[in-house]
């Protein structure tokens, strides 16, 4: 009688090797896409959550109208108040949230983490503001640019090599 040993051939095991790597090079350009989608419908959301700040910063303290920055809106310690009013979290008051960075300047690439917001002032009252978001990287955290000021409409950018503006050139998120 011969005696065979149990077990798996060479062969075998490269063969099912490679199948792992077939399916891993499908499914790992999905993974990277639906982050990017989660990315960016973070951004979209953290956008209306930031107007939606704003619109209760200026009715609490209509003496300073909309907030300056982000980190006026962030957690408060103690009592709220003007410069830490606990509207926003501190993760998103930070200017930088799943791997987009909001900022007072529309960018396209490597935008930088900021917390500014663009502000008009009228008799020392901010009547305005807009605020940008854009992919921390591109192409890896996030395509699109977003954008929004007070009145509320989202926009992005026409394409991705497009910075967002207020204008029409840039059409709203749908």
């Amino acid at each position: 009688m011969r005696n065979r040993q149990k077990g798996f051939s060479l062969i075998e095991l490269l063969i099912v090797v490679a199948i792992i790597l077939i399916i891993a090079a499908i499914a790992i350009p999905n993974l990277l896409r639906s982050r990017i989608a989660a990315n960016e419908s973070s951004a979209v959301g953290s956008l209306r959550t930031i107007v939606t700040a704003q619109v209760t910063y200026g009715t609490t303290y209509p003496m300073v109208g909309f907030a300056a920055n982000l980190l006026d809106m962030a957690p408060a310690a103690g009592v709220p108040s003007s410069t830490n009013a606990d509207l926003l979290d501190a993760q998103l008051s930070s200017g930088l949230k799943s791997g987009y960075a909001f900022s007072d300047t529309a960018c396209q690439d490597a935008c930088p983490a900021g917390n500014a917001l663009l502000v008009t002032t009228a008799n020392g009252v901010n009547v305005t503001f807009e605020v940008y978001a854009g992919p921390v990287s591109q192409n890896r955290t996030g395509i699109r640019n977003f954008c929004t000021n007070e009145g509320g409409v989202l926009r992005q950018g026409a394409n991705p090599t497009t910075d967002c503006d207020m204008t029409t050139a840039s059409p709203p998120v749908g």
